[in-house]
């Protein structure tokens, strides 16, 4: 799509860590994604954790139902549960005035 991204790791400056499980579950882009853009405090919460807006989530999700339908091996199946990003997607609708989100299963 050409947009310019960056690693989640790289912009939240914490690693992945629990072997991937947990890569997008962080204050800095939740933050970013859910402040309310008229909000007085929130925008000082932004600023003062230096956090960023993200008027824009780009997330493709975990191939559950393809694991699960190619796949008998129960853990396989398990880690293809996708946590994170249906997690922005949701937040992102929670703040559909100000983010968009693109997914592509």
């Amino acid at each position: 799509m050409k947009f310019k991204c960056i690693e989640v790791s790289k912009y939240t400056n914490s690693p992945e860590i629990l072997n991937g499980r947990v890569k997008t579950l962080h204050p800095k882009i939740h933050g970013g994604i859910l402040s309310k853009r008229n909000n007085k405090s929130h925008k000082k919460d932004l600023l003062k954790n230096n956090f960023h807006e993200i008027d824009l989530v780009i997330v493709n999700f975990y191939p559950f139902e393809k694991t699960l339908n190619t796949s008998s091996n129960h853990s396989k199946i398990i880690e293809n549960i996708d946590i994170g990003g249906p997690t922005m997607a949701r937040a992102a609708a929670k703040n559909y005035n100000d983010v968009a989100v693109i997914t592509d299963p």
